[in-house]
């Protein structure tokens, strides 16, 4: 990916989901448009859309990781390297909600 070594790890959703299920205390950054994020987001995410991240920076934790998540990971893959830059502790989620949503998919599936 051509954001690799900016600062920041990619998080598989896998991985994501992991952290949840272990209750760690961490952000998801959503950073698409509020449009997007209206239509489907992953619950407990927090919208900044990208184009307003550097003016909103201020309402992110310092103390906690963020996991920032978009479509497919580029716009999120921005962020984090922004954030990164910043002196916060930041994952990009790989593959975006649209990877989170395979992953999901095929979890139920091996559930039914």
């Amino acid at each position: 990916m051509f954001f690799k070594n900016h600062g920041f790890d990619n998080i598989s959703p896998d991985d994501l989901r992991e952290k949840r299920d272990k209750g760690e205390d961490f952000l998801l950054l959503d950073v698409r448009t509020p449009a997007e994020y209206a239509s489907q987001a992953i619950d407990g995410s927090h919208l900044i859309p990208v184009q307003e991240l550097a003016h909103r920076v201020a309402e992110l934790p310092r103390d906690k990781e963020i996991v920032a998540y978009c479509r497919v990971g580029n716009r999120s893959a921005f962020a984090a390297a922004y954030l990164a830059r910043l002196g916060y502790s930041v994952k990009n989620l790989e593959g975006g909600i649209l990877a989170w949503n395979m992953t999901q998919d095929a979890a139920f599936m091996r559930v039914s």
